[in-house]
């Protein structure tokens, strides 16, 4: 099937197509590029790529989409033993671009070269790229995505976003993530919409009429007021690969006049429900959900009773890389591992994993990244992870591990956070670190920090 029909479409003479740190990509050029390493990989097990932002590294991606090869994109910070894992399991026999660190045969990539060959168009169910997980509670896991998922989500993404190909889309996601890769990237050439990637901050560089970012990426965008005033001229503002915090959301408003839309999803769903940040994110069309209780039951659709959210879709994935064979969810049911809530209108409150991303303060449940992104408001504080650590009498109390300036005190975060979010949402607990465990992909380890908190409870402090 036709996954990036934008390629050949109304925008084929464009001369800024595609745009990374500067350079760019007309739109032909991009397809002749893309077509020369396809040449080249055709009949390939998989390729892998190091997911930089460059152009070379994007014209590696999309010449694999092309040749119909399986796209292992490589996490930049992945050390060698996880690089080594991840080409071992993905059975990947080619590196497209240069070396990282001589694993594989290298097939490097000229941008003067073009070709004009056509290949024959990949099976809807065959393998387009293959993801790994963020790995926050043990070994990543690498998900095999098709044609088919890729191009329903997109085009369900298309419709209830308005996304057409006189939209410009300007996005600072990684490239090794759902986000960055398949909505962004991929998304714009479905659509044919010009692509802008950054490197930093997806508020720098050119003008677009849609921005595409994480919440951190966001938290800081918000801190910036003059940075954040340019984006006022956007059409949307879309947050993605986590929950954006309410005072995030709010402030990004006050200066930009646009409530940024978020779309909730996981590595092996892809983006299945959107809608106004801080509201109820609703299905996209075709999109089954449920929420279950723990006895497997429906929670009531009162907005208040959590629940697992399970999910049945054409956007699900293929199956997993250390499973080889293994049969699909019962019943076409994917359980993403979400706890959220379901309102009478079929609104979805996504809020996190149980453990690492909720905290249970007695009655209350408190979402860990509402409080990460109010903490990342604060100009003294440059990275943070919030966990619950067991209470003699809550049950859990909110913790927060943070990085950050010289001279702050706990207190000052501790009033930081009482100012914008509940007072069960204040940090009983507050650590100063030099740095926070990361996964090759980048994401918190919080399983690290829960196991710092030991099993004991803690008393009130």
């Amino acid at each position: 099937m036709t996954l990036l029909p934008g390629l050949r479409g109304s925008g084929a003479d464009r001369s800024d197509a595609l745009r990374v740190a500067g350079r760019t990509l007309s739109a032909e050029d991009l397809l002749g590029c893309a077509n020369a390493v396809a040449d080249r990989i055709r009949g390939a097990r998989a390729v892998a790529v190091e997911a930089r932002p460059s152009l070379e590294s994007m014209v590696s991606m999309v010449g694999a989409v092309q040749a119909g090869v399986p796209l292992v994109p490589l996490p930049p910070g992945a050390d060698a033993d996880e690089r080594r894992r991840i080409l071992r399991e993905s059975r990947a026999d080619v590196l497209l671009g240069g070396a990282v660190g001589g694993e594989l045969p290298v097939v490097p990539v000229d941008l003067r070269k073009r070709s004009w060959a056509t290949h024959p168009e990949p099976g809807p169910a065959s393998d387009a790229v293959i993801l790994y997980t963020g790995g926050v509670r043990g070994p990543s896991r690498g998900v095999r995505i098709s044609h088919r998922a890729i191009a329903a989500d997109l085009d369900l993404l298309a419709a209830a976003w308005r996304w057409s190909a006189e939209d410009v889309l300007v996005q600072g996601a990684p490239l090794f993530r759902a986000y960055g890769l398949v909505v962004g990237l991929l998304g714009a050439l479905r659509v044919g919409s010009r692509f802008v990637h950054l490197d930093r901050h997806a508020a720098a560089g050119p003008t677009g009429t849609i921005y595409l970012a994480v919440p951190r990426q966001w938290a800081h965008i918000a801190r910036d007021a003059s940075r954040a005033r340019t984006l006022s001229a956007a059409r949307m503002l879309v947050s993605g690969d986590a929950p954006l915090a309410p005072a995030v959301g709010e402030r990004l408003r006050l200066l930009t006049s646009h409530r940024p839309v978020e779309g909730y999803g996981t590595t092996e769903t892809l983006v299945v429900l959107t809608g106004p940040a801080g509201a109820a994110g609703r299905p996209l069309p075709g999109v089954q959900t449920r929420v279950l209780s723990r006895d497997g039951r429906p929670v009531p659709a009162d907005g208040d009773s959590v629940g697992e959210l399970s999910v049945r879709s054409p956007t699900l994935f293929s199956g997993y890389l250390d499973r080889p064979g293994s049969p699909p969810p019962a019943g076409g049911w994917h359980p993403t591992g979400d706890l959220a809530t379901v309102d009478p209108a079929g609104g979805h409150r996504v809020l996190g994993r149980g453990g690492a991303d909720v905290v249970r303060c007695g009655d209350r449940r408190v979402a860990a990244r509402e409080v990460e992104e109010v903490l990342l408001t604060h100009p003294g504080v440059y990275d943070v992870a919030v966990v619950g650590a067991p209470h003699r009498t809550r049950g859990e109390q909110v913790v927060a591990y943070v990085v950050a300036a010289a001279g702050l005190t706990a207190q000052a975060l501790i009033d930081h956070v009482g100012r914008l979010l509940s007072a069960a949402a204040r940090p009983r607990r507050v650590h100063f670190v030099d740095e926070l465990p990361r996964s090759a992909v980048g994401r918190v380890r919080k399983s690290l920090l829960i196991r710092r908190n030991g099993p004991a409870p803690v008393p009130d402090p």
